[in-house]
């Protein structure tokens, strides 16, 4: 892959935003987004479903909740070291093998009257195949698409899954209450076996990205390590993934404490429902923004006022909410509010392109692996956090500290991330000094 920038072409001519018909035209990226909207609707749901089995047979809300809490774990608990696997070994079977893996297990977890320790045994098990999948996606799909096509590509893989987020869970809920959880479970499996089979037919074969640089064979642990030590000593890599992890924390908090709010406004089930379907809803309305009509070479400076479009308005819907207590009118003006924090957080697009330009193709699963780790991670964090202030203090206020100290903690991670543009990524080969 040639040595490129979202700005512009090699002759110095400002490129046009890449069309969705130019993105479906590459053969290769057909399977890799259809099988991605084929599992996320699978693994929606698998979570109702499985939350539902569990709930059934326990009465228990912690385990009902620990079910859907395993799903992060092998990401937390491992994973810059699976997603190591994207690197060491061709991409095409990395994905086709985790499907069919999680294929067979979900076929076990479906057996009625499966033992609850084997079934979550089971469940982690087939989260194990999430870092090494995802990774290889994310890296693959930086090597199949050029120019603009991967920033539209990004945005409308984004704006896939805040769809399914929006109304994933209504459609598995309607499916559960018709079916029972084991049959909920066999739909998953087919998904992800339908899902391999695409892979295996529509991904061309390449070679293990390591071996087309010349790296000689070497531990798992010390492919993990040299991972996380690219990003290390890159202050380009660092403020970029700092940027995240900072913005996400503070942008999505409040979502740990979502039905206390609306206990606090008055508000019920439905009430819950809209206050986490406006932010995806405005992420998938700020992509399409970002893709269409933004030219690749402003989306990057549109990054900072983005992260701040993201924040503020938490706190002034966190505000109000607080101030004028239960009613429509609070209730409105903080879902309207937090459907804006969506509009801003399309920052992603332009931020997740800068991050693969920055990083070397063979080293691209790890560093994948390492930011969506910490993704997950501050993710788990913020809304423990907002649990725990939400103890002493009311829900609606928590919003408003959210965005509010969001706004101060993001400062360095913005100023670190303008100081950085244009920065070259060193990997300790002059081969791999490069920006892609």
């Amino acid at each position: 892959m040639t040595a490129q920038t979202s700005g512009g072409t090699a002759t110095g001519v400002p490129e046009r935003p890449a069309t969705f018909r130019e993105v479906f035209a590459v053969r290769e990226f057909r399977p890799l987004f259809g099988t991605f909207l084929l599992s996320t609707a699978g693994d929606e749901l698998a979570r109702v479903a499985l939350t539902v089995l569990v709930y059934q047979r326990t009465s228990s809300p912690l385990l009902s909740a620990l079910t859907f809490a395993i799903g992060h774990l092998p990401w937390l608990l491992g994973g810059p070291v699976l997603s190591t696997l994207a690197d060491r070994l061709p991409r095409h079977r990395v994905l086709i093998a985790a499907d069919a893996v999680r294929a067979a297990l979900l076929v076990v977890m479906s057996i009625p009257g499966t033992p609850l320790p084997l079934l979550l045994g089971l469940l982690f098990l087939v989260s194990l195949c999430a870092p090494p999948f995802e990774s290889a996606r994310s890296a693959l799909m930086a090597d199949v698409l050029e120019g603009d096509r991967y920033a539209v590509a990004t945005s409308l893989t984004n704006i896939t899954l805040q769809l399914a987020q929006v109304v994933g869970f209504l459609l598995a809920g309607a499916l559960v209450a018709v079916l029972n959880p084991s049959s909920a479970l066999l739909i998953d499996a087919a998904t992800f076996a339908v899902s391999a089979l695409w892979l295996a037919r529509g991904l061309q074969r390449r070679p293990a990205p390591m071996s087309e640089v010349g790296h000689e064979r070497r531990s798992l642990w010390q492919d993990t390590g040299e991972g996380l030590a690219l990003i290390g000593r890159s202050p380009r890599l660092l403020a970029i993934v700092s940027l995240l992890w900072v913005a996400t924390l503070f942008a999505y908090a409040w979502e740990g404490v979502a039905t206390p709010i609306a206990d606090e406004l008055g508000k019920g089930a439905t009430g819950i429902g809209l206050l986490l379907a406006a932010n995806p809803l405005g992420v998938t309305l700020g992509g399409l923004v970002i893709a269409r009509l933004v030219a690749p070479a402003r989306r990057e400076a549109l990054v900072t006022p983005l992260v701040v479009l993201s924040l503020a308005p938490i706190l002034v819907g966190g505000l109000v909410a607080y101030l004028f207590g239960a009613g429509s009118m609070p209730f409105g003006v903080l879902v309207g509010m937090l459907f804006v924090s969506g509009l801003g957080a399309s920052w992603l697009i332009p931020l997740n392109v800068s991050f693969v330009q920055a990083v070397p193709s063979a080293y691209r699963g790890r560093a994948f692996g390492v930011a969506v780790s910490g993704l997950y991670g501050v993710q788990g964090i913020g809304a423990l956090g907002a649990g725990l202030l939400a103890e002493g203090l009311r829900p609606t206020a928590v919003v408003a500290l959210c965005g509010g100290l969001g706004l101060i903690a993001v400062v360095p991670s913005v100023i670190g991330f303008r100081r950085t543009q244009g920065h070259m990524v060193a990997t300790g080969s002059a081969e791999g000094r490069s920006i892609l």
